[in-house]
């Protein structure tokens, strides 16, 4: 029976200020055509400066994913005829790359990293509905990439979204790039074929340009049931670079594959070998900022948290921050984990807004714990005070002012509500008596609802218990 191999190729979108072998800006969104220059759009005659902050990012990355840093790589052309290639080739990294032989570890695996090496990206095209021509917009020409190869250690589409999201969460701690999928700022090519029955690698198929998530499960779903449809039939899978077709959820042939005699490598003549000092590779190993696989040992071994809790924590490098300014304020780290749960991602994934586009203020949220602990408000009241500070971004005391959300612990008045709630429900109260205790939380319902949650539960339940037990 055949078995998938699949590999991946993800491009990642650097965040420098500059393009990689020019001083154009690397803005992204401006107007098109406006961050070009004769460098870029490779006019003869000009040369190119490697930008040195590409080459540090590419470092920190490269001992993120444990790989070996090659002290001395090379610059080649890959050449090849396309209109978003001004000159004709991309220069990139062929022969010794920057990076090589590291892993990311998954829930599951430990997945080979092959390589990681420099290049620049393309311009952009734009084929749009209704347009008799197409547009090329330069900016992007130029902008610097890493691309991570990975070995063909990968088994399922399931297994390619944990590796994704491991990678996305490692860079975005590293601060190299937003890894936003929807501004091409992380672009992924998936490498399909088929173990043949005597073991050996059937056919490559490569899927490119996948800009999301979805986009790179569903296509390596339809490709493996296309390949063993194939291989069913006793027929040959074709070598060939194919795209996904996002309204039909189906891969579609683009072009034969080209071979790598096709793109005719050759080192280019305007770069020197890249030689990096040792010591530069060691200032940057001993300037590292914690990644996740670290805040996650920190989280379970020194604050106490589970190792789900702690996972959906380090998801986020803007959740992480906001829950250890929060435990800086207040030691608790599993009552911070339920409400940053039960309130803040509830929050977001209902109103589809980020930790960061809430602006949450880490003061407040422990206001909030305060005025729990010292049960000026109730859980209900709690919440409803946390939407509004999300909302509105008010502290909490103004909330509570403006709103008159203050608990309640008047006890004449709660014993009001107490003997009318005894005279509604007799029948309950003589099945509490007889021994129904759990009507309790039936009768603390009652009263929290015509108190709009207001009622103290502490003291409300305290003087629910001593009424039932004076009753006859």
């Amino acid at each position: 029976m055949s078995k998938p191999v699949i590999g991946l190729e993800i491009h990642i979108q650097l965040i420098t200020r500059t393009k990689m072998f020019c001083s154009c800006s690397s803005n992204f969104g401006d107007l098109p055509n406006t961050n070009i220059c004769p460098i870029c759009l490779g006019y003869p005659g000009t040369l190119p400066v490697l930008n040195q902050s590409v080459v540090d990012m590419g470092i920190k990355l490269g001992l993120a994913l444990h790989c070996k840093i090659n002290t001395i790589s090379d610059f080649s052309r890959k050449n090849y005829f396309y209109p978003d290639l001004p000159k004709g080739y991309q220069i990139t990294q062929y022969n010794v790359p920057l990076a090589e032989k590291g892993f990311i570890e998954t829930n599951e695996k430990k997945i080979r990293i092959s390589r990681i090496h420099l290049e620049e990206d393309s311009a952009k095209m734009f084929h749009g509905e209704g347009m008799s021509e197409t547009g090329i917009d330069f900016n992007r020409a130029g902008i610097p990439l890493l691309e991570v190869v990975t070995e063909p250690d990968i088994d399922n589409e399931v297994e390619a979204g944990e590796f994704l999201n491991k990678l996305l969460a490692i860079i975005e701690y590293l601060s190299i790039s937003t890894g936003k999928m929807e501004e091409g700022a992380l672009r992924c090519d998936v490498n399909v074929s088929m173990t043949k029955v005597n073991g050996k690698l059937g056919t490559r198929v490569e899927i490119k340009n996948l800009n999301s998530f979805r986009s790179v499960t569903k296509s390596i779903q339809y490709e493996i049931k296309r390949q063993t449809e194939i291989l069913f039939l006793q027929k040959e899978i074709e070598t060939e670079t194919r795209s996904f077709d996002e309204k039909n959820d189906c891969t579609v042939s683009m072009r034969k594959k080209s071979g790598i005699n096709d793109y005719r490598y050759f080192s280019d003549p305007d770069l020197g070998s890249l030689k990096i000092d040792p010591e530069t590779i060691d200032s940057i190993k001993n300037n590292m900022p914690e990644l996740p696989d670290e805040a996650l040992k920190r989280l379970t071994t020194k604050q106490d948290l589970s190792f789900e809790d702690s996972r959906i924590i380090v998801s986020s490098l803007d959740l992480l921050h906001f829950f250890d300014s929060c435990y800086a304020l207040y030691p608790n780290s599993k009552t911070l984990f339920n409400w940053i749960a039960s309130t803040i991602l509830k929050y977001g994934n209902q109103n589809n807004v980020s930790i960061a586009e809430m602006s949450l203020i880490p003061k407040f949220f422990i206001e909030i714990l305060t005025l729990l602990d010292k049960e000026i408000i109730s859980v209900k009241i709690g919440k409803t005070i946390m939407e509004e500070m999300i909302r509105s971004g008010k502290s909490p005391n103004q909330i509570l002012a403006e709103e008159g959300l203050s608990q309640l612990s008047n006890e004449e008045y709660l014993l009001v509500l107490i003997h009318k709630l005894f005279d509604t429900y007799p029948k309950e109260v003589l099945q509490y008596k007889a021994g129904k205790t759990n009507l309790i939380d039936m009768f603390m319902g009652e009263i929290m609802t015509t108190t709009n949650g207001k009622a103290n539960p502490g003291l409300l339940k305290e003087l629910l218990l001593k009424n039932l037990s004076c009753l006859n």
